[in-house]
């Protein structure tokens, strides 16, 4: 099920052995829309300290109570690394991470997700941390890992960025559908200029073809004309099949291709 990543902000996240705090942001991979952290912010017991928590640790979410409960304790995260969610994130920092945890490295050389011994979407956890990852890097303080390049982006961070389509400004990001089996980022909403009388619109992420950073730019691969027949999107409204279609179908952009000036 699609969900709204704005809807998700405030979520409680509860340890195993007490609450620990709410959802404050998401980070997300610039070459997969893969969620790779929830930024959660403690409360008084961690002196409000931010954290990240992979989905590897989620258990099922209790959508009504707007709780996401994780399968670590609370003297688990107090121990883990101290990383500022704030700045950006080394590559060390993140194998230190996942060292503490015990949560999976990527098969491409990152640390996150791996692509077998999956269920819905991320690691199931009776799998033995050691049966998950490739003999290469079950020891990740004895391997000679490439310099990082910055992929991990703050979903907060991306709402407000202005949209353009290929002929025009089509308006601003204002929020994305995250797809609740696999944490990924399938569509964004748009909050249209004057173009489209301020309505909002849906569109796949796999539209894209370029992110600049440097100036909070957004470029699509489709022009105004083709985005007019779009439906208003209605947060109330249930999203439309033709929609879900055109997730699974529109693959003509490689999103590990995509330029993205400014990283």
């Amino acid at each position: 099920m699609l969900r709204s990543i704005k809807s998700l902000i405030g979520f409680t996240m509860g340890a195993t052995d007490g609450e620990i705090g709410k959802v404050k942001d998401f980070y997300f991979d610039d070459r997969t829309w893969q969620i790779r952290y929830l930024v959660l912010e403690t409360g008084n017991w961690l002196f409000g300290r931010k954290v990240l928590l992979s989905p590897v640790a989620l258990q099922t979410p209790d959508w009504n109570a707007r709780v996401f409960p994780v399968n670590l304790t609370k003297d688990q995260i107090k121990h883990s690394p101290d990383i500022d969610a704030e700045k950006p994130i080394s590559r060390d920092q993140e194998t230190e991470l996942h060292s503490h945890y015990s949560w999976p490295y990527y098969e491409g050389g990152g640390v996150g997700f791996m692509t077998t011994g999956m269920v819905g979407g991320v690691v199931a956890p009776d799998i033995p941390f050691e049966e998950r990852i490739s003999d290469e890097i079950q020891h990740p303080g004895e391997i000679n890992l490439p310099p990082r390049e910055l992929h991990l982006r703050s979903v907060k961070r991306v709402t407000g960025y202005d949209i353009h389509a290929a002929d025009a400004e089509l308006g601003d990001v204002e929020d994305f559908l995250v797809d609740d089996t696999t944490w990924i980022l399938s569509g964004l909403v748009v909050e249209t200029g004057n173009w489209y009388s301020g309505s909002k619109i849906l569109l796949p992420t796999n539209s894209i073809t370029k992110i600049e950073w440097e100036t909070s730019s957004v470029y699509l691969d489709q022009t105004t004309d083709m985005l007019k027949n779009r439906p208003e999107f209605d947060y109330d409204k249930p999203i439309s099949e033709e929609f879900l279609n055109t997730l699974k179908s529109n693959t003509s952009t490689d999103s590990s291709m995509l330029d993205r000036s400014g990283s």
